[in-house]
């Protein structure tokens, strides 16, 4: 099932400004697999350019391969046999009668089978005179493609008029993406994330339980090795990159704790874990109000729902599911899939305040707060935010439960926190209860899946 293409208007109007600038301008598109970069600049190019997708085949065969496409635009354009890729552009640009865009997608392919192709571009971009061809860069290595455009050494650097980093899609377009009503949506999201892809995927069953089998389970399941993939793309090697998922995901947080998991020194795996957060498959989160550079109080968490669920429920089970004991695991999942998916929810609470308007205020970015309190009691709250004047302290609880709780029993137990943190001293509070259930008349700002989702669209 293909879905509507969703969201990235402003990634389609940055691509196509740039492309409509006189010839010769550069752009790059990257990000993790299965995002929607291919689908955008497919989108993009339409009948104005050339689009080529790139393989690991000899140059000989990609260069053929790719004056095939241009045929579509100069009949006759593949009749010649091309020596290297400065003979193809140097031969595109003087038979072209009007500009065109060529997008090369998959770029990093080309590139460790002709390590000269960023040089030739360079030249192509930088020599004087008419140039026809605008170019678009696209690649899911991000580790190459920031290699490429953005390391001071390489050729191409400061060359690119616009480059855009595709992330993950934000939560709230699951609900038009797989028509889901909000607190199903929430629920696929735990699962899936806001990779496209994934969603695509997920719309050919018609149960969630059965899509979560079929795609993740299954050891033919088309993500049954994702992370594996996902690290492949970026990484020299994978192995201590997916320890060190699995050991996040399974309850090690702080770098102490991960390193002794993996019975190694801190040192040693402290520049792999910065760079999946630089991948954005970890972050880095710190209680609210600390400085993040200096504070001490830092913990490393998954930041991708569908690698938090493949790391709690699959990696820990590879083995029964192997010899395909799929019935058992999923039946583990059923056990303990509210309380995955209220993770999530707080996760997604914390993401919506940002955007939304409470109590008259805008409010920052929300932070989980934990430590000890004025009496020296351990204290944790889900999400705190600092109003955009200063003046007062937005702190909320998520709860994720089938069962209606008491939400003055909620507010009380919230405020007695509060009441108890140095940081909240001197400021208006102002309670908030992220609920999967509406109350009303209740005095406490509640906000439900379908206010949280709407924030995060």
């Amino acid at each position: 099932m293909k879905l509507h293409f969703l969201n990235r208007t402003d990634e389609q109007k940055r691509l196509a400004r740039t492309l409509s600038a006189d010839g010769g301008a550069l752009a790059v598109v990257y990000g993790r697999r299965r995002c929607g970069k291919s689908t955008l600049i497919q989108r993009v190019v339409g009948n104005s350019g050339v689009y080529y997708l790139a393989d690991q085949k000899e140059t000989s065969l990609q260069l053929r391969d790719l004056a095939a496409e241009i045929d579509r635009l100069i009949p006759g354009f593949s009749s010649a046999t091309y020596s290297g890729w400065d003979a193809l552009l140097a031969t595109l640009n003087n038979r072209l009668t009007r500009r065109i865009s060529l997008f090369l997608d998959e770029v990093p392919y080309l590139v460790q089978l002709s390590p000269e192709l960023p040089s030739i571009l360079q030249k192509y971009i930088d020599h004087p005179g008419a140039k026809k061809i605008n170019l678009v860069l696209c690649g899911s290595s991000q580790r190459m493609m920031h290699g490429l455009v953005m390391n001071k050494a390489a050729p191409l650097y400061g060359r690119a008029a616009e480059i855009l980093k595709i992330k993950p899609l934000n939560a709230g377009w699951i609900r038009p993406g797989l028509k889901l009503k909000d607190t199903e949506a929430v629920e696929a999201f735990s699962v899936w994330g806001g990779v496209p892809r994934y969603w695509e995927l997920a719309a050919q069953f018609g149960k969630l339980e059965d899509a979560i089998s079929e795609l993740v389970l299954d050891p033919n399941g088309v993500l049954h090795e994702e992370p594996m993939r996902l690290l492949m793309d970026d990484m020299r090697s994978a192995v201590q990159p997916y320890s060190l998922l699995s050991v996040i995901g399974q309850g090690c947080h702080r770098l102490s704790e991960i390193a002794g998991r993996l019975g190694k020194p801190s040192t040693s795996i402290l520049r792999p874990l910065l760079q999946l957060v630089d991948l954005g498959y970890v972050r880095r989160e710190t209680p609210f109000g600390e400085n993040s550079k200096s504070t001490k109080r830092t913990l490393y968490k998954l930041d991708d729902p569908f690698l938090i669920f493949y790391f709690k429920f699959l990696q820990p089970n590879k083995s029964q599911l192997e010899v395909r004991a799929i019935s058992p695991v999923m039946t583990r999942i059923r056990g303990q899939f509210q309380q995955h998916v209220s993770g999530i929810w707080e996760e997604l609470a914390r993401a919506s305040v940002a955007f939304s308007l409470i109590d008259g205020c805008e409010w920052g970015v929300a932070r989980r707060w934990w430590g000890a309190g004025i009496d020296g009691a351990m204290v944790e709250i889900d999400g705190v935010a600092e109003s955009s004047d200063g003046k007062a302290l937005l702190v909320g609880e998520a709860k994720w439960s089938d069962v209606r709780l008491s939400v003055g029993e909620l507010k009380d137990g919230l405020l007695a926190k509060v009441k108890n943190c140095a940081f909240a001293r001197g400021r208006r509070i102002v309670p908030v209860i992220w609920s999967k259930h509406a109350y009303k008349n209740t005095g406490v700002h509640v906000l439900t899946p379908d206010a949280v989702l709407d924030c995060l669209q």
